[in-house]
């Protein structure tokens, strides 16, 4: 890890190798427009292609280039969390919501899987499943629980794995068994959100690069939206703006607060080793709660770790040399591998915790996907391209409901979260201490 500590590695995401993103061939703005789309990231894509053969004229506007957020710097895990048990959710939003929601996961992932094949989105997609680790004994029980649960109640094949049989799954000893489910998979995220933006150029989306929209002023009869790029008139307007929200949309910016993940891909690693480590090339996380994500590459020659960042400005090195270290405490035969890449993208974190669609003063919004944005952006943003075709359809998402509140004290600057990470690490010390470890 010698060159690590002297920043010898590269700060771009590792997808970029292969799918680097880049700005579109600049053009003039129309004068009117169907629908606005702010984000041309997978939400806002998957939106627009539903729209435009819907016979609507779309435009997607994005401040970066198309993709440069957290579309094309994510793990790639189809795993479409929520991170709220059942009991919490049915305590927040009732008893027919929570079971909704649950539900809803099962018909994304599905929507996802069909999308791709039914497009022929070339991005690297496998079913390959979804190893979970269990720190402690008490964690294993809850993972094999859900997972019975998940294959009586939805018909997902999951089961237990204890920690006699790990080692089939994955080349370690630091968890006390874990869980399978097989209808999780792997993509390659910039490849994924290029093939999107194919399909929906090809299907008559105007999508601009650079165009950071600056204010959305309503009109009579619809939104005046000015850009960088000049102005549109436009009937409908959708926010995809997720984790990127800046100061233009002050309200939603009160409501979305962007946290920064990070993610290191080793070098390439032998055919012998990664068969050692990764035996099932499966996706994989832990019960922790500033647990961490990994995976293989998609041609199976890395291994590629993520986790929250913990810092707010600038690249500092510590984030990644903390990536490393867990890295190697779970696969000591790493210790003098090196990183190749380490970057950073933000995902949206809100009070709600499930992501949602809502509607203020005209506007609807399609976000907060909590970092599990490969299955729900997609899937959110079909769903609010639904919505604005029929305004009033009558099977909704059950995501369609009241805009999540505002953070207390919050207008963009995320200050508190330093003190957010030190209690998650003081519950993980306590997992910890409770497992006898």
């Amino acid at each position: 890890m010698q060159s690590n500590s002297q920043h010898d590695h590269k700060t771009t995401p590792f997808w970029w190798e292969a799918a680097p993103v880049k700005p579109l061939p600049p053009k003039s703005l129309p004068t009117k427009i169907d629908v606005a789309i702010v984000g041309a990231g997978y939400a806002g894509l998957s939106a627009a292609l539903q729209l435009v053969r819907a016979g609507r004229s779309v435009i997607c506007l994005d401040k970066m280039n198309p993709g440069e957020g957290a579309s094309s710097r994510n793990g790639g895990i189809t795993s479409g969390n929520i991170r709220l048990d059942h009991a919490t959710l049915v305590r927040r939003f009732g008893e027919n919501r929570a079971l909704a929601i649950e539900a809803e996961g099962k018909k994304a992932r599905e929507f996802l899987y069909s999308f791709i094949e039914s497009e022929g989105l070339a991005c690297d997609f496998k079913r390959v499943g979804r190893f979970s680790g269990a720190v402690g004994k008490q964690d294993y029980e809850g993972l094999a629980r859900t997972a019975e649960k998940l294959e009586k109640k939805l018909g997902i094949e999951a089961f237990a794995v204890p920690q006699a049989e790990q080692r089939n799954y994955l080349g370690t000893d630091f968890y006390r068994g874990g869980s399978v489910r097989m209808d999780i998979g792997g993509l390659h995220p910039a490849k994924f959100h290029a093939e999107i933006l194919r399909v929906a150029l090809e299907a008559g989306v105007q999508v601009h690069s650079g165009a950071a929209v600056r204010k959305v002023d309503r009109l009579n009869d619809g939104f005046n939206v000015l850009t960088d790029a000049g102005q549109v008139l436009a009937r409908q307007v959708l926010v995809c703006t997720n984790g990127y929200t800046d100061a233009s949309d002050p309200w939603l910016r009160r409501r979305m607060v962007p946290v920064r993940s990070r993610i290191i891909a080793t070098e390439e690693l032998s055919p012998n080793l990664m068969a050692t480590l990764m035996p099932r090339l499966m996706m994989c996380s832990e019960t922790r709660n500033l647990g961490f994500y990994y995976r293989p590459s998609p041609d199976g020659k890395r291994i590629l770790l993520g986790g929250r960042d913990g810092s707010t400005s600038g690249d500092p090195i510590e984030p990644t040399l903390h990536l490393k270290r867990n890295l190697d405490e779970l696969f000591p035969e790493l210790q003098n591998v090196s990183v190749t890449h380490s970057w950073f993208g933000h995902v949206a974190m809100h009070r709600d915790m499930i992501p949602r669609i809502f509607e203020r003063d005209g506007i609807v919004y399609a976000t907060g996907f909590c970092g599990s944005g490969v299955v729900w952006a997609p899937w959110i943003g079909a769903q609010a391209a639904k919505k604005l075709l029929d305004a009033q359809m009558q099977a909704r998402s059950a995501f369609d409901f009241r805009p999540p509140a505002a953070v207390p004290f919050y207008s963009g600057k995320p200050w508190f979260m330093p003190g957010v990470m030190a209690w998650y690490r003081h519950l993980d010390r306590k997992l910890m201490r409770r497992a006898g470890r």
